[in-house]
């Protein structure tokens, strides 16, 4: 074996297994299959890089194809978000397809399999078919209407299509084995009655085809070669090819379904009825609320496409489903906003600095760096003066050796700028700080080649001028939920792991270059972390999203 073969993941040996076997390259065909009932996750987002994925590799098409089987769930909006998700991810799909497409050649094979005796509307309730399903380890018994004749069967089936029958009276099945070993070939479902719009086919339709019955009779006709599930779809995957041995003739390549297995983050959930949940009951503001796993959400807190395709081809593919923890993703967005975001200066937690011997009135313009990363350097300016806000943090009255920031009677460095020493403080009636009195060597300015410049000092601070200084309302999010694995305990509801510190909103002080920030741009603040614009921002009133720190501080807190 090549060191080429041994670097391929199983999915990739398939396809070059069944290529090896005479699959032409040119018949290969691949699909990204949601249904439109809500907003794409980060689990899609593995998906959605691997079929795409396999679609470069190959040079082959992909589909993007909805599964839109479902009326009472699905809406145009859904439809609308995901489409902008796949192309923000950096993919373009051969065609756009949906199920719904195929409603009419699915009614006529359903008619067909009736005539052949192998389909039969049922009339029990849903409640009398579970019960006669049987268990894992007993059999089921045959539904009393099993034995319909085909006429009686192709009436009915006719009746409930022109939507004659209320909902829930009667069923189509497929008639298979109500003794087989697996549950789901015991006479699964084909039709519903749901006298429901349909976000395309409005009133057309009132049944609608079951996904079992719809998956692989669309990838049929898409010509698709390879269908690739999660692991829960491994079951189905009988029942998938017995409705495909009903349809299938030479005319389309027979497709071959496969599985992989889920790759789930911690400290949140990626299952659609949870978030929905998180939406409908107001745990969040929205499906792109930044604390979501939703793409959309992750893409308003400043997550690039770059960073979320990194993720998924470094957890790669696997058979075995996984919890991935969080912190892969937040070193993948860091790594990626680290090569193209511009350094500047902002504090958020401001104490006020005062250079007593700067002289009265007077401001410069200094050259900061843009970004240590680019391969020619830029610059901007930023102003300085007389008053500055610095970090809260930033400033001790008294600390031992180790503290390498501002405090009485020792020096440090104001990036960009000059180097400073503290003198005292002005307190309020309470006892707190509210002012730091400082002086500055005016021979020191960085940059300068003055010797003064040269001296070395421990400590490197960022500021903003206080005159000149733009005010934000910063949004600091943290993960939604305080467990790892909110999803895994069966006697819990996951809500109640829902993290109440997940959002503080506070005023932040910006330097003035950030006054026509416009949404979606994105920056490090210096020391403080990663930061984008959001989409509720306006000229007059600027709103920061924090993507992520610049390290991993989670991992410090788990530990203890």
């Amino acid at each position: 074996m090549s060191t080429k073969e041994k670097s391929l993941n199983f999915i990739e040996q398939i396809i070059e297994e069944d290529i090896k076997n005479g699959l032409p390259t040119e018949k290969l065909h691949f699909r990204f299959p949601p249904e439109p009932n809500g907003y794409l996750h980060l689990g899609h987002a593995s998906s959605i890089c691997l079929n795409f994925g396999l679609g470069i590799k190959y040079n082959a098409p992909v589909n993007l194809r909805f599964d839109d089987t479902n009326p009472s769930k699905e809406e145009q909006e859904f439809v609308d978000a995901i489409k902008h998700d796949v192309e923000w991810l950096g993919y373009k799909w051969a065609n756009e397809v949906y199920a719904s497409d195929y409603f009419q050649q699915l009614y006529d094979w359903a008619v067909q399999m009736i005539k052949d005796g192998k389909a039969y509307v049922d009339s029990q309730s849903s409640e009398e078919m579970a019960q006669q399903k049987g268990t894992p380890s007993t059999v089921g018994v045959d539904s009393p209407y099993r034995n319909r004749s085909v006429e009686e069967n192709l009436d009915l089936f006719e009746r409930m299509k022109n939507g004659e029958f209320e909902e829930g009276t009667h069923i189509l099945r497929a008639k298979i084995d109500m003794a087989h070993t697996n549950m789901l070939m015991r006479d699964p479902i084909m039709y519903r009655i749901m006298k429901k719009a349909h976000h395309r086919t409005q009133n057309d339709w009132c049944i609608y085809p079951m996904y079992d019955w719809a998956h692989g009779e669309s990838d049929y006709l898409e010509s698709i070669s390879h269908s690739f599930c999660t692991l829960e779809f491994l079951p189905h995957r009988e029942l998938y090819n017995w409705f495909l041995d009903q349809v299938v003739t030479d005319e389309n390549i027979r497709p071959k379904q496969r599985e992989f297995a889920r790759r789930n983050l911690s400290h949140t959930v990626v299952s659609k009825r949870k978030l929905a949940r998180l939406v409908n009951e107001g745990f969040v503001t929205g499906w792109d609320d930044p604390r979501m796993s939703t793409i959309s959400g992750l893409r308003r807190r400043g997550y690039t496409a770059a960073s979320i395709r990194n993720y998924a081809d470094t957890i790669g593919i696997a058979k075995r489903d996984n919890l991935i923890d969080v912190s892969l993703l937040e070193f993948c967005v860091r790594e990626d906003l680290n090569k193209i975001t511009p350094r500047v200066m902002a504090v958020l937690d401001p104490v006020k600095l005062v250079i007593t011997n700067y002289p009265e009135g007077q401001e410069e313009w200094l050259d900061a760096e843009n970004n240590p990363e680019e391969e020619v350097m830029t610059f901007r300016k930023v102003p300085f003066s007389k008053e500055l806000y610095i970090e809260r943090e930033d400033f001790k009255e008294e600390a031992n050796s180790k503290f390498f920031r501002l405090t009485l009677g020792k020096e440090v460095r104001l990036k960009n700028a000059y180097i400073i020493k503290g003198e005292s403080v002005v307190k309020d009636e309470n006892g707190n700080i509210t002012e730091i009195h400082a002086t500055y060597d005016a021979d020191s300015r960085s940059g300068s080649g003055s010797e003064a410049s040269k001296r070395k000092v421990k400590g490197t601070i960022h500021w903003v001028s206080v005159p000149h200084a733009v005010e934000a309302e910063v949004r600091i999010y943290d993960r939604l939920f305080v467990d790892e694995n909110p999803d895994g305990n069966k006697e819990v509801d996951f809500i109640d792991f829902i993290n109440p510190n997940s959002l503080e909103v506070v005023k932040g002080y910006l330097e003035p270059s950030l006054s026509t920030a416009v949404e979606g741009d994105k920056f490090q603040f210096q020391r403080l972390g990663y930061f984008c614009v959001d989409k509720e921002s306006s000229a007059n009133a600027l709103v920061f999203n924090k993507t992520v720190g610049l390290r991993d501080t989670w991992a410090k807190v788990e530990q203890k």
